[in-house]
């Protein structure tokens, strides 16, 4: 069996600003003053760690990824921090949290009627859960990407890559969901706009994230044609400012739910 492609931590670190500024957002909503434990979910290369352990510099904060590369990445940054290698799919913790915090990793996850009370269960009473995820499967870089995956001559490779991502719930599913597992919640919805240097840097934005189920399943030599299709297909939806740069809008869910009891 092939074994999945790892995740590429520089590629991803190219917009770490503008990556970071979700979680601090989220961040700053999460009502805890003590935490003992918390732990970062899908912590990538230990930005968004290194915001929770500057937050909460008392808490044992560990982070946990999938991702060897992510992991070195963030064992370099954060060499006081213990980083362990696991899947957030299958992960819980009866002991309990005070704080579980998911940046951007749990829309790549299925069954989150299952999941989220599943996270929520890991809390200890009074502890909270923390997600960000991207809402943007409508957004004209996502759909270009189904598109061009579609007409190609790879569409039948190409078939499964768009499943990899999964689709948001509604405001309401999530609430109910969190309500039902014994949490009070909290939801919101943030469009970011980032100026960035033409539609180029918007391909490269993506290619460590939405991209990357499709280009891990061509040959070296379908990538070119397939990124050159991609940016001709978003041009027009992502018109040149003034200024030379392009907006991306980045539609963002957020999500606290603090346990009772």
């Amino acid at each position: 069996m092939t074994a999945k492609p790892d995740w590429d931590a520089a590629q991803y670190l190219r917009f770490e600003d503008e990556r970071t500024r979700p979680s601090i957002d989220l961040l700053a909503r999460v009502p805890l003053s003590a935490p003992q434990r918390c732990i970062d979910l899908g912590c990538g290369p230990g930005n968004s760690t290194e915001l929770v352990a500057q937050r909460f510099p008392d808490a044992l904060t560990q982070g946990l990824d999938s991702s060897p590369d992510m992991l070195e990445k963030a064992r370099k940054r954060l060499p006081d921090l213990s980083f362990v290698l696991g899947d957030v799919a299958t992960w819980s913790d009866a002991a309990g949290y005070d704080l579980v915090f998911a940046n951007a990793v749990l829309q790549w996850l299925p069954d989150h009627e299952g999941l989220f009370p599943r996270l929520a269960r890991s809390l200890k009473p009074g502890g909270c859960l923390a997600v960000q995820m991207p809402n943007n499967l409508a957004e004209p870089s996502h759909v270009a990407m189904r598109e061009v995956a579609a007409e190609g001559p790879w569409a039948e490779r190409l078939a499964t890559a768009k499943a990899e991502r999964s689709a948001i719930g509604s405001f309401g599913d999530y609430r109910r969901w969190l309500m039902a597992a014994g949490c009070r919640v909290d939801i919101w919805q943030t469009t970011y706009v980032h100026a960035l240097a033409g539609v180029e840097a918007i391909a490269e934005w993506f290619k460590s994230t939405g991209l990357k189920p499709y280009l891990d399943r061509l040959t070296a030599e379908e990538r070119e044609p397939f990124m050159a299709r991609y940016l001709e297909r978003i041009a027009p939806a992502y018109p040149v400012e003034s200024d030379g740069k392009v907006l991306l809008r980045f539609p963002r869910l957020f999500i606290v739910a603090v346990r009772e009891g």
